[in-house]
């Protein structure tokens, strides 16, 4: 009877007689009671308007629900608006002092957005998990005939072959996240169905220092070496041995691509070797005939490696729904989301710590201002205010990174109390470009944005 569309806009699919019924009801008179030759006793008048009025009352009654829930956005990135579909577990208040871990799920060639929502279930499950979090689905450009893709590297469609610049569109849209909602930067995830897996794939090599770790599902990676991502990278993928899409052992696809495949077992040994995995001596197997579960272990800052594999199932997400009406059905032998939630708890950005130190207090409230001059040449000052109301001090922290994410500066780096300082900042020998400031004061943290024009 819903169907929700872009920009929160709803239809409420009705009957063809509807309409002419609820203009016909309210042309009727409105009298309380009303008699009639056939019926002699009073009854109540007809309440057809009033019914619509109580429809009206619940419709925007559930629009104020799904706008705090979901939100379909865009932001502009090279040229264009890219856009992104936003869900929010019932848990969440900007206003609390709670951060929550990031999912960025990216669609198949051919998908959508809300076609992934659908699939994968990943809100449900952020919605019902111990720890709820946020997901966003972010859209790859739309080709003339209609056709969403990301440029992965060899695959695939209108992104791979207009080089769409994905890998920056990501970037950007970590950092607006980061900067309107309380997200937890150390936990940032990418997953992605068939494509949008390779492109996650892509972004852990390319996009590293803004990860925790990755969940490719169905999918392979496509992007041609040397990879050099600069720090190990935890990785779970799920696969079926059904998938004739993007087949396990390799190989060109019976999908709408024609790109080469590398087999799965071949990709994630060279992740191992960059993770610095021991894998000769400690792979772990399981194979319980339903499905293969396999482990690197002894990597590097504790980035292991998972393998799912599953016997039923096809070009599908495990667990989840089905893309199409013409797509393979999911596995029922194990459910991806639970998985990968589980996996990623265990991996933020930094070390293998679950829970956030807490060692000292928190502030109250802080805020980063905007740099004055912006944009700047060379030199800039930078303010921001602390506030707490049991006057200790908060370690704090102000760094400069570039448009990439990587590290360029460290500003501030000690304990102070509540109050309002400034810091200047001369950009030196950098060249010209965006440039982001980051603010951490005990458990949070504010991003913003400055340009340096020569």
């Amino acid at each position: 009877m819903w169907q929700i569309t872009t920009n929160l806009s709803i239809r409420l699919n009705l009957p063809r007689q509807s309409s002419r019924a609820i203009r016909n009801d309210l042309q009727k008179p409105c009298l309380f009671v009303r008699k009639t030759k056939e019926d002699k006793m009073d009854r109540p008048f007809h309440f057809s308007v009033l019914r619509y009025i109580n429809w009206l009352s619940f419709l925007i009654l559930f629009l104020s629900v799904i706008q705090t829930q979901a939100q379909y956005d865009s932001v502009y990135v090279d040229g264009r608006w890219r856009t992104f579909l936003v869900h929010l577990p019932p848990e969440y208040d900007s206003a609390q002092d709670t951060l929550f871990s990031l999912i960025l799920a990216m669609h198949g060639g051919f998908g959508s957005a809300y076609n992934m929502e659908n699939q994968s279930q990943l809100s449900a499950k952020a919605d019902t998990a111990a720890n709820p979090f946020i997901v966003v689905y972010p859209e790859g450009v739309k080709s003339p005939s209609g056709i969403r893709t990301w440029n992965a590297g060899d695959c695939c469609g209108y992104a791979r072959d207009n080089d769409i610049d994905d890998v920056h569109f990501i970037s950007v849209l970590i950092d607006t996240l980061l900067y309107r909602y309380a997200v937890d930067y150390r936990r940032v995830y990418a997953t992605g169905m068939s494509n949008g897996g390779m492109m996650s794939y892509r972004l852990a090599a390319e996009l590293t220092l803004k990860l925790a770790a990755i969940a490719p599902v169905a999918s392979s990676m496509t992007l041609d070496g040397p990879w050099t991502p600069s720090r190990p990278m935890p990785i779970i993928h799920f696969h079926s041995y059904q998938d004739e899409n993007v087949p396990y052992y390799g190989g060109v696809g019976s999908g709408f691509s024609d790109h080469y495949n590398p087999p799965v077992d071949s990709v994630l040994n060279v992740w191992a070797g960059l993770n610095g995995c021991t894998v000769n001596n400690d792979t772990v197997y399981h194979e319980t005939g339903e499905y293969l579960f396999k482990v690197w272990t002894q990597c590097d800052n504790d980035a292991d490696i998972h393998l799912y594999v599953t016997y039923d199932g096809g070009h599908s997400w495990p667990g989840g729904e089905k893309g199409s009406i013409f797509g393979d059905p999911p596995s029922e032998k194990i459910n991806a989301d639970d998985l990968m939630w589980s996996f990623f708890l265990q991996h933020p950005a930094e070390g293998n710590t679950s829970v956030l130190p807490n060692t000292i207090s928190d502030v109250g409230t802080f805020r980063l201002w905007p740099n004055y001059p912006n944009p700047f040449n060379p030199e800039t000052v930078i303010r921001y205010t602390l506030s707490g109301g049991d006057n200790s001090p908060v370690e704090v922290r102000l760094a400069v990174y570039d448009v990439l994410g990587r590290f360029i500066k460290t500003l501030v780096k000690e304990r102070q109390f509540a109050g309002t300082y400034s810091v200047s900042f001369n950009a030196g020998n950098l060249p010209s470009g965006v440039y982001y400031l980051r603010l951490e004061a005990g458990k949070r943290q504010q991003v913003r944005k400055m340009v340096l024009m020569r």
